[in-house]
């Protein structure tokens, strides 16, 4: 059983958590992921690492209130439990040789790229972070964006908030101005916004990673649930997400199939959450 130590609401559907978790912070580095269980009878989600603590022994995860499991974890509070928390899985994201870096990050995708702005920052790269959202109300990490990046700026679809736009509208500006002033672009959030985001880099050249956060079951490569379509030297090539990534190529991945594969759990998925709540609303009752 792994204790609940803090729980903050960074937004009304997106919720931050420290779990009790020595083994997990002692090892994790930016990139990789959990898999938990709120309960005995739950169903595995992985969630990616958003920072550890290894002297206090504790792990942060950053979760969307989308679906059954994120329900019931949104329902407990500090100082209760949840059944498994396991990892951390695979690969760290590559931060080594790396001295100018943007960062991209959409929506709660924003939990995964901060911790590897932050990784950046600490070994002396020059960092710029982009982060986006639908509207003001969903901003998160504004402030920890800043304090781990040369430049920062924040986008809204509607204009309520920094800038009017999407993500894709000052990295295209910034690789007009100079394709050559990043050695890396990293992009962590939607699988629509990732492509474009790699389809606007493309014509400049600059290498583009992707974390990829597929349908996961097991987190060990077994299930085969996570799998990935790549094309590499003209070939297409299975990968699976859990144990070869989450970090790939942007130009390699297949993101026609990988929304595709997204969509198909979906009204189970909503389903599944309308129960939960209703079944949270009988117990308040």
């Amino acid at each position: 059983m792994y204790k609940i130590i803090t729980k903050k609401f960074l937004n009304p559907t997106v919720v931050q958590m420290e779990i009790e978790s020595l083994f997990v912070a002692k090892k994790a580095k930016p990139g990789q992921f959990i898999i938990l269980r709120v309960d005995e009878d739950g169903e595995r989600i992985p969630l990616t690492v958003a920072g550890v603590d290894p002297i206090r022994g504790t792990t942060k995860i950053i979760f969307q209130v989308v679906g059954a499991t994120t329900e019931k974890l949104k329902h407990k509070e500090e100082g209760e439990y949840i059944s498994d928390f396991v990892g951390p899985l695979g690969v760290p994201t590559h931060v080594e040789g790396i001295k100018r870096v943007c960062i991209i990050g959409g929506g709660v995708g924003c939990a995964i790229a901060m911790p590897v702005a932050q990784e950046f920052h600490r070994l002396g790269a020059n960092v710029t972070s982009i982060i986006g959202f639908r509207n003001k109300d969903l901003l998160i990490l504004e402030d920890e964006f800043k304090e781990a990046s040369d430049r920062l700026m924040v986008m809204t679809d509607d204009g309520s908030y920094g800038r009017h736009g999407n993500v894709t509208v000052p990295l295209k500006e910034m690789l007009e101005e100079d394709p050559n002033q990043f050695d890396l672009i990293i992009t962590i959030g939607p699988l629509i916004m990732m492509k474009f985001v790699v389809l606007t880099a493309k014509p400049f050249n600059v290498p583009v990673t992707v974390s990829m956060n597929p349908i996961m079951i097991d987190g060990t490569g077994m299930c085969g649930g996570c799998r990935l379509s790549l094309v590499q030297d003209g070939k297409r090539v299975m990968k699976f997400a859990c144990v070869d990534g989450p970090d790939f190529n942007g130009y390699e991945v297949d993101f026609d199939e990988a929304m595709s594969r997204s969509r198909q759990y979906y009204d189970f998925e909503r389903h599944a959450h309308e129960e939960t709540c209703n079944l949270f609303q009988k117990e308040v009752k």
